[in-house]
């Protein structure tokens, strides 16, 4: 199926130039990719060179790349090129998907004593135990396992083998064993959450673990029993977040990162893929904490000078009081 260029523009905005409103577009390319039935966009200046090449139909581009769009054709000029790309495939998907209808695949267990909202979806092989609420227009897909007094708001989206509710890993120490802590806390997920495949967010030990409004969780990541994460914030895969850490409104911490327990990221802090954050951040900025790369035999030197380091630092400062105390006995002359 196609939508023409007058339609998708009808829907979503922005100026069409250099082009024809009943030009038909048959997908939503990249602009390597996109040909001259393709519908692209430019997401940053730095690839100003693909554009040029692109043989795409229509490029959505900012009003900064106007002109250069038009050098080579015709172009949808929007504010924000990226979220108009986003837009259009949700456009997309709505004309030519069929839409989800609520409903409990017959292969799900639902207990008795749960609550799922007559529009929200439940797929193959779900499981929705006691005690648990999903919201309206929800969707969870296959294999997800809701566990018991865990809530789920409305319009959220839980990807493929996602775990809601399993227990905190709470054990004390006796006598050189491990005595279980019963987690007798939730999960609270809130309203248009969106939850990647495999990741798992852990029951709180006392209070609830709790995922508020708008956040998004990429694939395989574990947020451990307790942790409260703000708001619009997002995660891309494999990170891990520790019991009881506090993670503000409007962060994002990349790929493979780790924020360990018991800390506090304030609104609007951003963490770099593979960091380890160690300290609480109560200023929103960019935190980046990892060693470059290097070929092996210069990353062990580095590593090696880096174990040395207190021991440098403590040298001279020794040495800085020696000269202080000689320049403070000098007599002028």
């Amino acid at each position: 199926m196609s939508l023409l260029l007058g339609q998708i523009v009808d829907a979503l905005g922005g100026a069409l130039e250099g082009g024809a409103r009943d030009t038909p577009i048959a997908r939503i390319a990249s602009l390597d990719a996109a040909g001259p039935g393709d519908l692209s966009f430019l997401s940053h200046p730095r690839y100003r060179q693909q554009l040029a090449a692109s043989r795409a139909a229509c490029v959505i581009v900012a009003p900064a790349m106007r002109e250069l769009a038009l050098a080579r054709g015709a172009c949808i000029v929007a504010h924000d090129p990226y979220v108009y790309y986003a837009r259009a495939t949700q456009l997309w998907r709505a004309r030519n998907a069929p839409a989800p209808r609520g409903g409990v695949h017959a292969s799900a267990v639902v207990d008795p004593g749960a609550q799922v909202h007559p529009s929200a979806r439940i797929g193959p092989l779900c499981v929705i135990e006691r005690g648990a609420q999903v919201g309206a227009d929800s969707w969870l897909k296959s294999r997800v396992t809701v566990g018991e007094d865990c809530r789920i708001g409305a319009r959220c989206i839980v990807h493929s083998g996602v775990v809601i509710g399993a227990d905190g890993f709470g054990f004390a120490p006796e006598q050189g064993q491990w005595v279980k802590i019963e987690q007798l806390g939730a999960v609270c997920i809130g309203d248009d959450v969106e939850i990647g495949a495999n990741t798992c967010i852990d029951r709180g030990a006392l209070q609830d673990t709790v995922v508020e409004d708008g956040v998004k969780l990429d694939n395989l990541i574990q947020i451990g029993h307790n942790v409260r994460i703000g708001r619009h914030s997002a995660f891309a895969g494999c990170v891990g977040v520790a019991g009881s850490a506090r993670v503000g409104a409007h962060c994002t911490v990349g790929g493979g990162a780790v924020v360990l327990g018991h800390l506090e990221l304030a609104d609007g802090v951003h963490i770099s893929a593979a960091t380890v954050v160690t300290r609480s951040l109560t200023r929103p900025g960019q935190y980046t904490g990892f060693f470059p790369i290097d070929d092996n035999a210069r990353w062990e030197r580095n590593a090696a000078t880096l174990k040395q380091l207190h021991r440098l630092r403590e040298r001279i400062k020794a040495l800085e009081q020696t000269l202080q105390g000689s320049m403070n006995g000098r007599t002028p002359r």
